[in-house]
């Protein structure tokens, strides 16, 4: 890896000189110039903003085509090629007002087009709309999104679904590289922190295209936040307040940026009670969170890198029930300690008509699981405490994940693209404490795919491409005494390979009607849990028992999105169907070990099918009213006529926003009403109890208030306005009777220097 990353040094810096620049003046239709435009390429990781005569320059690119976006608020956003070969190059540009919707470029997609142009539709939601809806997660934050729902467990802990499938089905990117930590486990959420981050992509459907393994149900890709303009430093604070968990979320980040090295980091401290229901506290649900983002970008000529590190450390407790009812933050057992750090290196070598991405990526994962409280001794420090407390984890588990991901973009011939890519990873998992979820093992993962897209004009597009797989799987044979009793992880060594194929084709019907279908198969190999566990998964209450018998899991989804945009109304319905082969589900056994229901593994074909519906008002002349509108529904069936489990509600999701602002102090002002109804939930599996319907009000008010030249941006949320008692159909808690929490009152204030 060191001898690569040199080599790709070298490159860099031996390549030949390069002086381009683009430059140019931005104005409104009304020929005024705007100031703050961002100027930016995703490919360069880099960018500039507009000076105060609207003017720009953007230097040392690289030759060969760059794709840059000028994006400015309340205006559309424009994505153009542009070619470099040692010249500068001037645009001006004309920005058209677009109060109504923007359009984004779109990264986890292989080449990187605004959404509308795409071929397969992506959700984006970005970190600053997550933030206004005072989500405690991230995972929450992203339910927004129709389609995507999560499973919890409490307010800490949350495993996002998409259109019905969840788990190891939905694949996690985070700076571009996979997050690996331990996610098969339902006891534990994303780990990952919504401060530093730009935004959020979902892919709803199968992805094991471009992402291989484990994207069989959806991607959902998380952008870092960017690096500051070119020649600026910039500090930023942000501070939130919870009234349900009397919890607090601080985050203060540093970014600068030179001529041909950028910088940043973001630090972020977070903790929370227990939860509160409108009768009750849930004992032992809260959770403490440290976060740090670092970030170095470098650009030379022909090549730029950007090299991200994250660490987080996430205390976690695992209810047992409602106990003493406490405002304390100390942890009682059983509660878990996860450490996970994250490395990503990009690399982009620009040659004159094609460019060739390496990323490589280290991810380590730490779990720790305390299943009994440990006293101060006397004379005995806090840090002394804790430290015995880390040295005697009943549960202690190591992931350590190398992966790698080059993607070369063959010379582009008229209007066809075409990408050549090879995935892989090397993983191995370590067990440090007496008790053991799954064994010791190694896993290799080697992928090799093409893609293409074709433009037949400017309405319509074809993408299409194929990919093979191969997951490699080797456990050591392992025996744990509990109680008397011999748990035996069998070894094993396995080997499961895939093909993959996907079609799309965007076109627009009667120049108004967005029409994009898409064909793609996804597989899933089993992973360590399923094949392995032989012992007790407190997070879930469930002891668990692998099949080291079991197969692929594949599918064939077929899409159909259709969206309707016009200046002041926009309507859209995607409608889905699932076919999945030897679809992996959890199914009581009627025993108890441990003290615990016992669960083991099974396979069945399956089949889910459903969509998401919905409309944006924004009626002329009153431009600062929106109305929005959108339903969702999936229906999860086994071959044998059984209801899938954890199957998501039906949803309906209604919001009323105002927006206004004053030229003095007051800017994007906004205020906004919502009501979330979710439909009775009868569709269960054999040992699901259906779910009643339920309604929930939500408030929203903020904006950036101008106070000399600071620029304050506040927020209040105000989620569960009535303090409804309920229970969401995916709460792991609901076979307890534990309800979901009340009100929840949000605050939330962020500047920048």
């Amino acid at each position: 890896m060191k001898k690569l990353i040199n080599f790709l040094l070298f490159l860099g810096v031996t390549a030949v000189a390069a002086q381009n620049s683009l430059s140019g003046k931005i104005t409104d239709t009304n020929n005024q110039p705007l100031i703050g435009v961002e100027i930016y390429s995703e490919q360069l990781h880099k960018g500039t903003i507009s000076n105060n005569d609207g003017t720009y320059t953007l230097q040392n690119i690289p030759n060969g085509e760059v794709t840059i976006t000028f994006t400015f608020l309340g205006f559309k956003n424009v994505s153009k090629r542009f070619t470099f070969n040692q010249n500068s190059i001037t645009f001006n540009l004309e920005l058209e007002e677009s109060v109504f919707k923007i359009d984004e470029v779109i990264i986890s997609t292989p080449f990187n087009k605004l959404q509308s142009e795409n071929v397969m539709k992506v959700e984006r939601l970005s970190a600053k709309a997550i933030q206004k809806t005072g989500a405690t997660t991230l995972s929450e934050g992203i339910t927004n999104i129709a389609g995507v729902s999560q499973i919890s467990t409490g307010a800490s802990i949350g495993k996002p679904v998409i259109r019905g499938l969840s788990g190891n089905r939905v694949l996690v990117y985070t700076q571009g590289i996979r997050l690996e930590n331990q996610q098969f486990g339902g006891e534990h959420g994303l780990g990952i922190n919504d401060a530093g981050i730009q935004g959020i992509e979902v892919i709803k459907g199968p992805a094991s295209l471009l992402y291989g393994s484990d994207a069989l149900g959806g991607v959902l890709y998380i952008q870092p936040e960017k690096f500051a303009p070119e020649n600026t430093t910039k500090v930023n604070v942000n501070q939130r307040y919870f009234s349900n968990t009397l919890g607090t979320n601080a985050s203060v980040g540093l970014k600068s940026s030179l001529k041909n090295w950028q910088f940043l980091a973001r630090g972020t401290y977070a903790q929370h009670a227990d939860y509160k229901t409108p009768s009750y506290r849930v004992t032992n649900t809260r959770f403490k969170e440290k976060d740090l983002k670092l970030g170095v970008g470098f650009h030379e000529k022909n090549f730029s890198s950007e090299l991200r590190y994250n660490f987080n450390n996430s205390k976690l407790g695992l209810t047992e029930g409602i106990g003493e009812q406490t405002k304390e933050t100390h942890f009682e057992t059983p509660y878990q300690d996860i450490n996970n750090h994250i490395i990503s290196l990009h690399n982009h070598v620009f040659f004159k008509n094609s460019k060739l991405d390496i990323d490589l990526g280290y991810t380590i994962n730490n779990r720790k699981e305390f299943e009994e409280h440990h006293d101060h001794e006397a004379g005995e420090t806090e840090e002394e405490h804790e430290e015995h407390e880390e040295g005697e984890a009943a549960l202690n588990m190591k992931l350590k994940t190398f992966s790698y991901n080059t993607k070369y973009h063959l010379p582009k011939f008229g209007k066809f693209e075409v990408l050549l890519g090879a995935q892989g990873l090397h993983q191995t998992n370590t067990n440090f404490g007496e008790e053991l979820l799954i064994p010791n093992a190694t896993v290799n993962d080697f992928g090799v795919f093409t893609t293409a897209n074709y433009d037949l004009n400017d309405y319509t597009s074809l993408q299409a491409g194929i990919r093979y797989d191969n997951r490699a799987i080797t456990t050591e044979r392992h025996e744990i005494v509990h109680e008397d009793e011999i748990h035996v992880f069998e070894a094993i060594d396995k080997s499961f390979n895939s093909f993959t194929a996907s079609f799309g084709f965007k076109t627009k019907l009667f120049k108004i009607l967005t029409t994009r279908v898409n064909i793609a198969n996804g597989f899933r190999a089993p992973n360590l849990a399923e094949l392995t566990s032989n012992g007790v998964h407190h997070g879930t209450n469930r002891f668990e028992m692998g099949n080291n018998n079991l197969v692929n899991e594949k599918n064939l989804q077929f899409d159909l999105s259709i969206d309707y945009n016009s200046e002041h109304f926009e309507l859209f319905a995607n409608g889905f169907y699932n076919k999945l082969s030897n679809y992996i589900y959890l199914s009581p056994t009627g025993e108890i070990e441990d003290e615990a229901p016992v669960y083991t593994y099974l396979q069945e074909d399956a089949k889910l099918y459903g969509g998401e519906f919905g409309f944006h008002l924004h009626p002329h002349p009153l431009d600062w009213l929106h109305l929005q509108s959108s339903f969702e529904t999936v229906i999860g069936k086994q071959s044998n006529g059984n209801y899938l489990p954890l199957i998501p509600a039906n949803a309906l999701k209604n919001t009323l926003r105002t927006e206004f602002s004053n030229n003095k102090w007051l800017h994007q002002g906004y205020a906004s009403v919502s009501l979330h109804s979710f439909f009775k939930q009868d569709n269960v599996s054999e040992f699901e109890t259906s779910t009643p319907a339920y309604n929930l009000v939500n408030l929203g008010v903020g904006g950036d208030i101008q106070i000399s030249k600071y620029t304050f941006t506040t927020s209040l949320a105000i989620n569960n306005l009535f303090d409804k008692k309920y229970i969401n159909h995916l709460s792991r808690l609901k076979s307890d009777n534990i309800m979901n929490a009340g009100r929840n009152i949000v605050i939330g204030i962020e500047f920048t220097l």
